[in-house]
């Protein structure tokens, strides 16, 4: 299992290189730039800002210098905020981070135990009344579901805020502050969680479906084993070796999909600063936020395959 890993990991460096290469080709041809949407600066302070930041420099020369920096933990300087970029991302990531993670270990959970009940007892009531939930919240576009919520349990009901993390001026401190983020946290999870644990609690429920059916555990209910232990411990594992290539994408994914849901919310997250730095045309902040999710998607994989190691021991012979 160790050299197993340690290939994965060994695997994952020229996909790094790869993928800096790309985000930053991708943004650096894209037209214009902070500075070129800038009405309010001459020709000759435009071209005076270019040379300062480099942007004069032939393409070559800038990926390699945004390359050396990047090695060194520096991913540029934001033209809009006028702050490192590694430093921008600092004061918001964690808080993405603190959503999606909520988010996640909800809609994994509910989608783990709903799939189950389902293919335990398919075409049931509530396998179809499951079924007709999942697809009336996949329906939703997620502008207008997260204005629904605010419409009603904020602006109706007044249970919950509107958005942000804390209240206005607040400046309350321990316990008091943990309360007043889950208070606002609750929105934008449910939110998210509605819209990606359709999905993934349909895949539970087709995978377990094709798991219960097959020989194995045909035999071991012919064994006499509790139908509980059958689901469980046999037909659980099994079900969950096609779901494990999903976590590859999930984690980007999510991020990258809370990016209306922070804007709507006013989430201080790294989607909110994204979607401002998109419409400031900021390349740095879009090139590290973008690098940022090519190293999830990576690290999910990774993940993935090890997981998928552990839960069938052939991979690792195999590889």
């Amino acid at each position: 299992m160790r050299n197993f890993i340690l290939r994965r990991l060994l695997q994952t460096i020229p996909m790094l290189f790869l993928a800096s290469l790309l985000i930053f080709m991708l943004f650096a041809k894209t037209p214009g730039d902070f500075i070129d949407g800038n009405i309010t600066l001459t020709a000759q302070r435009a071209a005076e800002l270019k040379a300062l930041y480099g942007l004069d420099q032939p393409l070559l020369s800038r990926y390699l210098h945004w390359l050396g920096n990047l090695l060194r933990g520096d991913l540029g300087f934001s033209l809009q905020y006028q702050i490192p970029v590694s430093q921008l991302l600092d004061q918001y990531i964690w808080n993405s981070f603190l959503l999606a993670t909520i988010a996640m270990v909800l809609y994994w959970g509910i989608a783990l135990a709903v799939g189950i009940v389902s293919a335990m007892k398919p075409y049931s009531l509530f396998d179809h009344v499951v079924s007709v939930v999942i697809f009336a919240a996949m329906s939703f576009p997620t502008f207008f579901l997260c204005l629904l919520l605010i419409k009603w349990f904020a602006v109706d009901l007044h249970w919950l805020p509107v958005g942000g993390m804390t209240n206005t001026g607040s400046d309350v401190t321990g316990w008091a502050w943990v309360m007043q983020v889950a208070a606002h946290l609750v929105l934008p999870v449910v939110a998210l969680v509605m819209l990606q644990a359709g999905s993934l609690t349909r895949y539970f429920r087709a995978s377990m479906l094709d798991v219960v059916r097959m020989d194995f555990i045909r035999t071991a209910r012919a064994k006499g084993l509790r139908e509980r232990t059958v689901i469980l411990k046999h037909a659980l594992r099994n079900a969950l070796l096609p779901i494990i290539t999903l976590l590859g994408f999930e984690l980007p994914g999510l991020f990258s999909g809370a990016l209306i849901t922070e804007k709507v919310f006013n989430w201080p997250g790294a989607g909110h600063i994204h979607i401002d730095s998109l419409a400031a045309r900021d390349y740095p902040v879009l090139m590290g936020f973008t690098l940022f999710l090519a190293v999830l998607t990576i690290l999910g994989n990774l993940i993935a395959d090890v997981l998928y190691a552990w839960a069938d021991p052939r991979i690792r012979v195999r590889s």
